[in-house]
């Protein structure tokens, strides 16, 4: 699985800077400045013949802040920069509905068009773009205007501004008033960090971690900020135990904690609500001789599943891709019974995967159920209508979806939640699969079922830390050996475009590239660019999109949809995603709608293709881990190609750089709440 070590050139960053290493003169810099400033009004004049705008005129200082924003809501940047290295795919918020029917999916609720106003006359004071007034408006409340205008650095609540930049309002705004030391600065940075810390997966941080942060922030007294937030009710603070103490008169230790509400408040619903079902029995909606019939006529882990679940509100299920089958099995059964089961994915591709395993129509997605939009519907208690849940792709889920989840289920429900816990964490915050795996809290069942052939056998190898040489007869795992970037792109477009379809008679369409990141020399853009170039060539005439472009759209940020162009008209960009057909106002083009012939591992989970292409450049290297790499790896069903830039790295990946930790409660909160914590 390796390559001789090759010499790589410095690559730029997923923001266009240079990398490491790169040395530029001032003139090339001028250059290449004024070269990207003709490009930009070109691209322009050229969106402004279109029936879809998209972009503002700005340039400089308030263009780099209306892009840095833009790219948070797009999906296309991650916020978080502070806690863990950058990531390709953002957090996620509540999620939207994926609804059967053709639907024009809208935007956040707008503001009023007064507020909006104000704002746009504070932000043009202090320089900043006037488009984002509707976003600054919609963070901050019908009272936006004065609130900047009394403390600018609330600036920070808009997705996508930076430090820097709300520093700089503020000194337009207040002038000398404005410094390092300023109180609201501090308590502003303190909640900016602990959103950047929720988009890296932790639900709460040590205050060691977030006063380290503060201080790297350059905020003089960073212990007093964090007091001055807790004191305004800007974050919340926690003292967990941590072991137990020594003895009768000494303390039990424990650790200061500092969390956002939202998050705080979802984990602790989550775990009242997991809490509730693991203490109740569950309803006696079959007899104890139905459940144990369903079993024996089920094979191994199946088995096992099916009388875990029979007895327990809460079971957890671990296994890949042909474990599907064991869930699928108590589906049957519940059926079978007369239950009202249903099944939950991630994805509508996970959802029609699944799908064709059980009977009946018995399978939605996550943010379907929760909606209303799929499933069974609720209640007239507002629960939903199951009597067994079966969650798959569970290592997806953050503590705001699966506090939702828990919530929404009814006494003596049961809940399995069933995936594979050597994929990618969630894009959100927490680690809800894996911390429950920990706690112990309920019955596991681990699937003996292992993925078959040569990508099962890489892709199980991978999991526990060892990259193999696997036999591939059939072609089934080919290593691309690529010297440099440009190398690496010719090649995934000539295995997508000709070496794919004519060796394995997988056409294009049902090959997925996937990338570590979007920007960079062989990033998502450079490769959907060059692959719309071959396999779909055209001018782009629907901001940028033409019929039959592979895009993916992302109705929330985090959430990622793959889809094929069908057309436009005045109401916007008409998808077909899945088979359902999807509209995509014209103002939400450019935020939300991109190529999808690449797409990053954290874009990809859930969802599986006949043939996929991996490519590692040389400037992957610092975004590879094991996790990522099982992730991109399992995304194949029959045929994996590696474009291989990375010599050994990849190996190390593997061998040494496992998940990356996140700070959680789950564990203590659920715990207490447990039979026998009391004794």
């Amino acid at each position: 699985m390796s390559t001789p070590e090759t010499p790589e050139e410095p690559r730029s960053a997923d923001d266009g800077t240079p990398a490491e290493g790169a040395q530029v003169s001032e003139a090339e810099a001028e250059l290449a400045a004024q070269r990207l400033e003709r490009e930009r009004i070109e691209r322009r004049k050229a969106e402004r013949q279109g029936p879809i705008e998209a972009g503002a005129k700005l340039s400089g200082t308030a263009a780099d802040l209306l892009a840095a924003v833009r790219a948070v809501e797009s999906g296309e940047k991650p916020p978080a920069t502070v806690f863990e290295e950058a990531r390709p795919a953002p957090r996620r918020p509540a999620p939207e509905p994926v609804r059967r029917a053709p639907v024009v999916p809208e935007g956040p609720a707008a503001p009023a068009e007064g507020t909006v106003g104000e704002v746009r006359e504070v932000l043009t004071r202090g320089g900043a773009p006037a488009a984002l007034a509707a976003p600054a408006a919609a963070a901050l409340g019908e009272d936006a205007a004065d609130l900047l205008r009394e403390d600018p650095w609330q600036l920070l609540r808009v997705p996508g501004v930076r430090p820097e930049q709300a520093d700089g309002f503020a000194r337009a705004l207040l002038g000398g008033e404005a410094g390092p030391d300023d109180e609201r600065r501090g308590r502003a940075l303190t909640v900016w960090l602990l959103e950047q810390a929720a988009a890296a997966g932790h639900t709460v941080l040590e205050t060691a971690a977030l006063t380290e942060a503060l201080g790297r922030q350059g905020v003089p007294g960073p212990e007093d900020a964090v007091r001055n937030a807790i004191a305004e009710g800007d974050v919340l603070v926690f003292q967990d135990a941590v072991g137990e103490a020594v003895g009768e008169d000494e303390e039990q230790p424990v650790r200061v904690l500092v969390g956002l509400e939202r998050c705080a408040l979802a984990e602790e619903s989550l775990a009242d609500g997991l809490a509730r079902l693991i203490n109740s029995a569950p309803k006696q909606d079959g007899a104890a001789e139905e459940w144990e019939r369903a079993a024996s006529a089920a094979e191994g882990s199946a088995a096992d599943l099916i009388r875990a679940a029979s007895g327990h509100g809460l079971v957890l299920h671990t296994g890949g891709e042909a474990a599907l089958a064991e869930p699928a099995a108590l589906l049957n059964a519940a059926h079978g019974m007369g239950l009202r089961a249903w099944a939950a994915t991630h994805s509508p591709v996970g959802r029609e995967r699944f799908a064709s395993r059980v009977d009946g129509p018995a399978v939605a997605t996550v943010a379907g159920l929760l909606s209303g939009a799929e499933g069974p519907g609720r209640d007239p208690e507002g629960a939903l209508a199951v009597d067994l849940l079966v969650v798959l792709d569970a290592p997806q889920l953050d503590v705001e979806t699966a506090a939702l989840l828990s919530e929404s289920l009814p006494d003596g429900a049961r809940l399995v939640l069933s995936g594979d816990p050597a994929v990618l964490w969630s894009v959100g915050p927490g680690r809800v699969f894996a911390d429950l795996l920990a706690a112990r809290a309920c019955p596991q069942i681990a699937s003996r079922r292992p993925d078959p052939g040569p990508l099962g056998e890489l892709v199980s190898g991978i999991g526990v830390g060892e990259l193999l040489q696997v036999e591939a007869p059939e072609k089934e795992v080919v290593i691309v050996p690529v010297r440099d970037a440009g190398e690496a792109v010719h090649r995934t477009v000539q295995l997508v475009a000709d070496s794919v379809p004519r060796a394995l008679g997988v056409p294009a369409e049902k090959t997925q590239v996937i990338t570590p990141g979007h920007g960079g020399a062989v990033g998502t853009r450079v490769l959907n660019a060059a692959l719309k170039e071959r396999l779909n060539p055209g001018p782009g005439r629907f901001a940028g999109f033409d019929p039959g472009d592979r895009v993916a759209w992302s109705p929330a940020p985090g959430r990622t949809l793959p889809g094929r162009v069908v057309g436009a008209d005045g109401q916007g960009l008409r998808l077909d995603c899945a088979g359902e057909t999807v509209v995509v106002p014209r103002d939400r083009v450019e935020q939300t709608v991109r190529h999808g012939w690449a797409l990053t591992a954290h874009q990809a989970v859930g969802a599986r293709w006949p043939a996929a292409v991996v490519v590692l450049p040389g400037d992957a290297v610092p975004a590879l881990s094991r996790p990522w790499i099982y992730t991109a790896f399992s995304r194949a069903d029959r045929h994996l190609s590696v474009v291989h830039g990375v010599d050994q790295a990849l190996q190390r990946a593997v061998a040494e750089i496992p998940a990356k930790p996140r700070t959680t409660r789950l564990p203590v909160l659920l715990a207490p709440q447990l039979p026998g914590a009391a004794e």
